[in-house]
């Protein structure tokens, strides 16, 4: 469980969906492939540019060349290559944090920077690519926290680091560790502007169990 990763194969494989027998399945089902295995195409050159960069600004990700052949690229990708990326997705570079899993969750302060050190390793690749960053995950979960989803909101509009890097980790436990690829989202496109936000709390319980759900576009 590598606190960073990044994955340099020609491809990255998203499983058929296995039959679901309830709801909770059936939603399951939406993240993975209707008929049979896909194999989406990454960016390797620009991947093993990343690692490299990465190296030398001072980080140590690991790297990932294969998917075993039990597991596939895991609903965080596979969301976005179904409802994101369209029909004829581009090559992507799946960059992991393990947020979730202690102990070796990187801190807040080293998400922004590594998002810091991203851009700036693409702003150096020598090859003419044309990129885009995608964080998936979050906000708050499984429990709701509303308050401070929109103070993370309010820090992406103000470029405000400082907040972003000393984020209480507290507030980053369970699903709503996940906040921590906002914030290494935020240090790769601090030159960017917050164009367009849309929040809503989901609340499913009295006990404010749901998904602050929100998705953002920076230019």
């Amino acid at each position: 469980m590598p606190a960073i990763g990044l994955y340099y194969g020609a491809t990255i494989r998203n499983a058929r969906a296995a039959p679901a027998r309830d709801a909770l399945g059936r939603a399951r089902m939406r993240f993975q492939e209707d008929a049979t295995d896909v194999e989406y195409p990454c960016d390797a050159a620009l991947a093993l540019h990343l690692i490299e960069a990465l190296r030398d600004d001072g980080f140590d990700p690991a790297a990932m060349r294969h998917v075993p052949s039990d597991r596939s690229e895991g609903h965080a990708y596979s969301w976005v290559h179904r409802f994101c990326l369209g029909p004829q997705p581009v090559p992507i570079v799946p960059v992991f944090l393990n947020a979730y899993y202690p102990p070796n969750q990187p801190s807040p302060a080293r998400c922004y920077e590594l998002g810091r050190a991203l851009a700036r390793a693409v702003a150096a690749f020598p090859n003419d690519r044309r990129v885009g960053v995608i964080a998936s995950g979050g906000l708050s979960h499984f429990l709701v926290d509303e308050v401070f989803d929109r103070e993370v909101i309010e820090a992406l509009r103000r470029k405000d680091a400082a907040f972003l890097r000393a984020a209480p980790l507290t507030k980053l436990r369970s699903g709503s560790s996940e906040i921590r690829n906002w914030i290494c989202l935020a240090g790769a496109v601090e030159a960017l502007d917050l164009a367009w936000v849309s929040y809503v709390p989901g609340y499913r319980t009295p006990a404010l169990t749901g998904t602050g759900l929100c998705f953002a576009a920076f230019h």
